[in-house]
């Protein structure tokens, strides 16, 4: 015991600080503090695989461990989009998941935000639209934030959330939400 201590002593803390909201992420211009007005509380995530190879969420359970501190910054995972601020979506929608992913969506009060996640939920992918797959994510539901890569690192994952916490909820002019289909190249 005592020598663990001192490995931990000898350590130090090594948790990182948050990286900066990534602007370059976002696929709409808006507000920055409208959301965190409204919410005044946690972040809660509801994160939902549409078909992905799980790549993505090898990504997005490294989050919560010590090194990035997902917690500590006030971001949490919840298990119901009844409790959810933001969805966190993963893959290329499947046909199979389609609806689910509808429901999920429209179960998530207002004011609601959506990040699609790996080149899939922001392309579609090598899978593309398909008898199998309808696609990028946006051709579903409306999204917000756009973060490529096979598979994004944590670190770009956090950024895209921060990114969309700095940005209102998808709508259009009439207050419908209103369908993105842009998507961002990777950045650096």
């Amino acid at each position: 015991m005592l020598k663990t201590l001192r490995h931990i002593a000898l350590i130090g803390i090594a948790t990182e600080p948050p990286p900066k909201a990534d602007d370059s992420l976002r696929i709409r211009d808006g507000l920055q503090d409208r959301i965190r007005g409204v919410l005044g509380r946690a972040l809660c995530i509801r994160h939902v695989d549409a078909g992905s190879c799980n790549g993505c969420e090898l990504e997005i359970h490294a989050l919560n461990n010590p090194l990035y501190n997902l917690e500590g910054l006030g971001i949490r995972f919840v298990a119901s989009p009844r409790h959810a601020d933001l969805l966190l979506v993963t893959g290329p929608v499947s046909k199979h998941m389609e609806i689910a992913l509808l429901r999920t969506y429209e179960a998530t009060p207002d004011p609601k935000l959506v990040v699609a996640l790996g080149d899939c939920g922001c392309t579609g992918g090598i899978f593309g639209e398909s008898y199998a797959s309808c696609g990028r994510v946006s051709n579903i539901i409306p999204v917000d934030v756009a973060v490529p890569g096979c598979p994004p690192s944590p670190t770009r994952i956090l950024e895209g959330i921060l990114a969309a916490l700095s940005c209102p909820p998808a709508k259009t002019a009439d207050g419908a939400p209103a369908r993105t289909n842009d998507s961002l190249p990777p950045t650096g």
